[in-house]
């Protein structure tokens, strides 16, 4: 399946864009599309840190996601 990724901050540069299409294999849940990440873009595994998050939802590792989920790479955030 064919999932779009909407990055922010580092991760937006990281991966050339504030959207990328990834493919993944079905059924797919988020520890899979982090370790699909990683490996079409290494400098991701260098960050602290990053959440991905499903409809606006923080989501675990094993969490399912599907072709029509709104998915965000979100990187650690810093401020004051």
């Amino acid at each position: 399946m064919e999932i779009t990724i909407l990055a922010f901050g580092i991760a937006k540069d990281i991966l050339g864009g504030i959207r990328v299409n990834i493919t993944l294999n079905e059924p797919a849940n988020i520890h899979a599309l982090k370790q699909q990440l990683e490996h079409n873009y290494p400098p991701l595994k260098e960050l602290a840190s990053y959440m991905i998050a499903v409809n606006n939802n923080y989501a675990s590792d094993t969490q399912t996601i599907l072709s029509t989920d709104e998915i965000a790479l979100i990187p650690p955030v810093s401020g004051g």
